[in-house]
């Protein structure tokens, strides 16, 4: 696959569906052009981490994202469990997103993104490690 040097990572995003697999790789540019768009926040590391294609940079928190069999109808997108990040992401985005409890964003196959929104809770995820100590992670 092209774009992804990391080979563990190519094959996770070839073994996705067709249909799904787009949608993974749309998930992962938001991710570096996120970061593209934040001062000083370095490189993003891409690695395959509890099996499932995985985004950091040293001043942030993982991001992990992935579809499972077992769920064929959505995605999502993966946040350390013990930040404050999900929180933060229902203050702000109630209504715009769906969540798996503490850890996750879920998107239906179907479902349209809010692209902006996603993109301010991947910057905070990114930078979570200079913000955690403001309230509601510097928002």
């Amino acid at each position: 696959m092209s774009g992804i040097s990391n080979r563990e990572v190519a094959e996770k995003f070839d073994s996705y569906p067709d249909s799904i697999r787009n949608k993974m790789l749309f998930l992962r540019q938001l991710i570096f052009d996120a970061a593209s768009e934040i001062n000083d926040v370095g490189e993003v590391e891409e690695a395959l981490k509890w099996g499932e294609p995985s985004y950091i940079t040293k001043s942030g928190s993982t991001i992990r994202i992935d579809w499972k069999k077992s769920h064929p109808e959505q995605y999502a997108m993966y946040f350390h469990c013990k930040t404050k990040l999900v929180d933060t992401f229902k203050e702000l985005y109630r209504d715009q997103f769906n969540f798996e409890g503490n850890r996750a964003i879920v998107f239906g196959e179907n479902d349209e993104l809010p692209v902006e929104d996603l993109k301010h809770c991947i910057s905070l995820s990114l930078t979570y490690h200079r913000v955690k100590h403001l309230p509601m992670s510097g928002v």
